[in-house]
């Protein structure tokens, strides 16, 4: 069990004491030792083995107990105790977003609720409005969390299905059956949720194949065993789909089984009027098959140039690939810089992990030759916000560190709560002292949509706004974004030269991919950021590359491929 996986424990069970009992100072310990734990740079396990874990701050003995048994066994008797004393339907209330232990501590011991499926009809019967701390609002609210919660029901991150196809890719080229194997479905086309994972599979020994897939250290079970496909579980339980071929079938397999349906039914069209015929199989004039070694002479023998899998959702990249005006799509290669990045607070930042400095060697060390510090406003107190006086001493370090560091620039940027009525959170005074700004909701998500948009327009006229951070807030498969016209808005942004960010979070890659045609026509430009508090979360730029290569993303619209001098004077421009 990783560092991360144990941070999440700690603060499940901190909400599960808040379960437990109304007394706040119990679940206090772990929500520090989870803080503390995150903030960590240290080795974990060598802390605990020597016995030094106490010496973290705000890692107890009692804690430091706790996180020892979680590496050693991945769970802890004080685990085991709340998730016996705790029924499972109230524990999965948890994840009704804007439902809080407290609030769900009522539901069970007050309203006698003990499940999803009877607090939404204890709601529906306006049974719940009656007790303190409810109304008709909040059962309102209650019920769309749970619409939400179950529409993504068994539906999984992009991130979170990651390490296990790495590790299915390996273990399956390891075996001496296989000829190839490549992964299709969502993940190929960069999806950021997906329900499975599928791989395709080339050999000539399928039930060694087969046999192999089945005994996988992760397997949960084994749904379904045939020679041609084969359905597991995994320990996780994500579903993973194999599909056995022969070499020859392999590029038409791949072609067909990483979609999207809709994409393949346009191609199969395309086939049709050219007189072939074109499936999972191969591709035919008549019965006779069309050789094909790989998906680019299937594409060159319908008359197309390759399409890349990110595209591949029948958003008119056919009509494009026959008309040779697909995009150069944007590549991880292209990014010169990184945009929007948190530091500690004991550094002088917000709510970051690593010092500026940490994080200028950690961007070095990847090629890059700029980063620009964004740290939380004054307005976000709860994340370490920084008042006016913070922001010059930072600036001064700053100036500091680019005086001593060689190929490498540090500009100063902020990330400015918009405010309920649209305004930026520092006076025009202060927003004078950054190199640029990203403007982004952090608050009052529930206003009405023209109210939204009409605050986030007022944002974009703000001649200090250099970006829009995570425009709609959304947190994938737990909270929905706000209501906003983002016709409106990515209109606004593009005649004002204002940036929408793609933010490269696993959890939010916010702006949707699925705005990228009319980003395209409308001529925005975007920036791949991070937001990373950390400097592993640096890494998360991988993510932002799929979603923006999806959207159509070039790399003449995505400012921050732009070299550090050339960086520089976009974001002057802006600034006037």
């Amino acid at each position: 069990m990783d560092r991360t996986q144990i941070v999440g424990i700690l603060n499940f069970m901190a909400d599960l004491l808040d379960l437990e009992s109304d007394n706040p100072f119990r679940s206090r310990s772990y929500r520090s030792g989870a803080r503390a734990l995150e903030a960590l740079t240290d080795n974990l396990k060598e802390l605990v083995d020597s016995g030094e874990l106490t010496t973290v701050k705000g890692i107890g003995d009692s804690i430091a107990g706790v996180i020892a048994d979680l590496l050693e066994t991945g769970t802890t008797a004080r685990r085991e105790e709340l998730l016996e004393a705790i029924p499972q339907g109230v524990r999965e209330m948890l994840s009704i977003a804007g439902l809080g232990p407290k609030k769900i501590r009522s539901i069970w011991k007050d309203m006698g609720i003990e499940d999803i499926d009877s607090l939404a009809q204890a709601c529906k019967e306006g049974k719940v409005a009656g007790f303190k701390g409810f109304g008709a609002k909040s059962e309102a609210k209650i019920l769309e969390g749970i619409d939400y919660l179950q529409s993504v029901d068994g539906i999984f991150l992009r991130v979170e299905c990651e390490k296990t196809a790495g590790e299915l890719v390996a273990y399956l080229g390891a075996c001496k059956a296989v000829e190839r194997v490549e992964l299709a479905g969502s993940w190929r086309r960069a999806k950021e949720v997906m329900k499975d994972l599928d791989l395709v599979v080339a050999t000539s020994e399928p039930p060694a194949v087969v046999e192999h897939i089945c005994s996988w250290p992760g397997l949960d079970t084994v749904v379904a065993r045939g020679e041609s496909k084969t359905s597991i579980r995994c320990s996780n339980g994500l579903g993973v789909d194999f599909r056995i071929v022969e070499d020859a079938q392999f590029p038409f397999a791949l072609c067909h089984f990483t979609g999207s349906k809709e994409h393949n039914t346009a191609l199969r069209g395309l086939a049709r009027k050219l007189g072939l015929k074109l499936n999972e199989y191969g591709l035919f004039r008549g019965d006779e098959l069309i050789e094909c070694a790989g998906e680019e002479e299937i594409h060159r023998a319908l008359g197309l140039d390759y399409i890349p899998a990110e595209l591949r959702e029948n958003f008119g990249e056919v009509e494009q690939a026959s008309g040779s005006s697909l995009p150069q799509l944007v590549e991880e290669s292209d990014i010169r810089g990184l945009v929007h990045l948190h530091t500690s607070k004991q550094d002088g930042g917000s709510d970051g992990k690593a010092g500026i400095e940490e994080m200028a060697q950690a961007a070095l060390g990847r090629g890059l030759s700029y980063m620009g510090v964004t740290d939380h406003s004054k307005t976000a107190s709860y994340a370490g916000g920084l008042t006016v006086e913070r922001v010059l001493a930072q600036h001064r370090k700053i100036d500091s560190l680019n005086s001593s560091m060689k190929d490498f620039r540090i500009f100063k940027g902020i990330e400015s709560d918009i405010l309920p009525d649209g305004s930026l959170d520092y006076d025009d005074d202060v927003l004078e002292h950054f190199d640029f700004v990203i403007a982004s909701l952090h608050s009052a998500f529930n206003q009405p949509s023209d109210q939204m948009t009409d605050r986030v327009l007022r944002a974009i006229d703000n001649p200090h706004t250099t970006m829009l951070g995570h425009i709609t807030t959304r947190l994938l498969l737990r909270r929905e974004g706000v209501a906003l016209d983002l016709e409106k808005i990515l209109s606004a942004a593009a005649g004002a030269g204002v940036v929408v960010e793609i933010n490269a979070n696993p959890r939010r890659l916010d702006l949707d991919w699925r705005h990228g045609p009319r980003a395209r026509d409308l001529g925005l430009l975007t920036s791949i950021n991070p937001d990373a508090h950390s400097i592993e979360g640096i890494e998360d730029i991988r993510f932002g590359v799929g979603i923006a290569r999806k959207a159509g993303f070039e790399a003449a619209r995505v400012v921050n491929t732009l070299e550090a001098d050339a960086f520089a004077e976009f974001i002057g421009r802006r600034k006037g």
